[in-house]
């Protein structure tokens, strides 16, 4: 591949660029990378791709979605901050126009019976979407027995202790760090050998930086604090959200079941078949797979509406989650960018990121049992005895129609490789059929 780039594009062709791959951004952060990669590197060479996979392992560090992240430093590299800002925006812009729409014929359309099949196929996809982005995310992360081992205490940690998820985290982190500081063989971490030189005024940069974007982040929820009082369903989504995005690490099937524990049994925002449901229609839309937060947020400021209308209030509950999301995201890029080079090959922060990412494994692995019990048998409970936790269902309730539509979805992914989108059309159509049937 050639390393001679084409001549800077003017602001307004890139947000043109910006626009189409925040529209054709399917598939997950794995194919959102490889479009981006595809358009920004090869064919309009505006980036080198040494850069652009340094750029890559910088926000995989971070919490927030690393591709909206990769976007926003390209979107900085070729026009500052309100190239950065353009990107990062436009990425999200056009998923969360269509999650909005999904969000309100979910609200409005539960009990038509087309609506309803396509939810209950679109279930049995999910499960069987996150049993494959565990296999898939494992092969690439357990590449060591301590790094099994952290899996297998991060599973052990969220599913029978009921561990908080941001806890796992730094823990996670802390083990890597240590490791690696230590014996970096153990978790393979790469030997940094280059010397980068630093960026003129980055921390002053940095400061300002973070003084206006934590502004900026927190104002509406102080705003909304002031008027509504802390009791109130907004504030609670907004400082909960907030939360969120500080933990983010490892991607939206990480940490929805800490979203799942909050807002299912904490908050009693959605049911557990409702959050199932909120995956589902996430992995239809473009952009990250993170909105599913928004969905979240929709139905629960919908339900707890005083002193709004149910609709107003939605739509209160989705720009304040989006706000508290990803604003925190573009933040931690714009002030971190002058730093990106001379952290690319730091050992210690690799291989804390590789402690995190095998305990993402760990948690997935929980989302995916949580999910196979309440999406196969409906009614589970959830059983404490002292620090332990664990569940009980019976085992003669199982749904033979999820269980079949399950095994399709399987059939789809692993045999004939089929992408998300298309495996949650057939399954939403074969949910239709299912529902009328019946």
């Amino acid at each position: 591949m050639s390393d001679i780039l084409a001549p800077a594009p003017t602001f307004n062709e890139a947000l043109k660029v910006w626009f189409k791959i925040g529209c054709l951004s399917f598939g997950g952060p794995a194919g959102q990378i490889a479009l981006m990669h595809r358009i920004v590197v090869d064919e309009k060479k505006w980036l080198p791709e040494a850069r652009y996979l340094h750029a890559l392992n910088f926000c995989m560090l971070l919490p927030g979605p690393e591709a909206q992240q990769l976007a926003t430093y390209i979107g900085w590299v070729l026009h500052g901050v309100r190239g950065g800002l353009a990107a990062g925006i436009l990425f999200v812009l056009p998923g969360a126009l269509v999650m909005l729409g999904l969000s309100l014929l979910y609200a409005y359309g539960r009990g038509v019976g087309f609506i309803d099949g396509a939810l209950f196929g679109i279930k049995a996809a999910v499960l069987i979407i996150v049993i494959e982005a565990l296999i898939r995310i494992g092969k690439k992360a357990l590449t060591s027995k301590l790094l099994v081992s952290v899996a297998v205490a991060a599973f052990i940690g969220i599913f029978f202790l009921d561990l908080p998820f941001p806890l796992i985290v730094v823990g996670a982190g802390a083990i890597g760090y240590f490791a690696t500081r230590s014996n970096p063989q153990r978790l393979g971490a790469p030997a940094n050998d280059n010397v980068v030189a630093s960026t003129p005024g980055r921390w002053r940069h940095a400061a300002i930086t973070i003084a206006i974007g934590l502004l900026t982040w927190w104002t509406p929820v102080l705003v909304l604090l002031l008027l509504l009082g802390p009791q109130h369903v907004l504030v609670t989504i907004g400082l909960f959200f907030s939360k969120l995005a500080v933990v983010t690490f490892g991607g939206a099937y990480a940490v929805l079941a800490y979203m799942t524990q909050q807002a299912v049994e904490t908050q009693g925002w959605l049911t557990a078949p409702e959050m199932v449901d909120a995956l589902g229609l996430a992995e239809t839309t473009p952009g990250p797979l993170i909105l599913v937060t928004q969905f979240v947020g929709f139905l629960a400021a919908f339900r707890n509406a005083a002193p709004f209308t149910p609709l107003a209030a939605g739509l209160l509950g989705t720009a304040l989650t989006l706000w508290v999301t990803f604003v925190p995201s573009i933040l931690w890029i714009i002030a971190g960018a002058p730093f990106i080079d001379e952290l690319r090959n730091n050992k210690k922060l690799s291989g804390a990121l590789q402690a995190i990412t095998a305990a993402v494994v760990g948690v997935i692995l929980n989302l995916s049992v949580w999910f196979a019990l309440h999406v196969l048998y409906g009614t589970v409970t959830e059983v404490h005895s002292g620090p332990f936790r664990w569940y009980t269902f019976d085992t003669r309730a199982l749904d033979n129609n999820t269980a079949i539509l399950a095994g399709v979805a399987a059939l789809l992914i692993f045999r004939f490789k089929r992408s998300v989108l298309e495996v949650i059309i057939v399954t939403a159509l074969l949910g239709i059929v299912t529902q009328y049937r019946g």
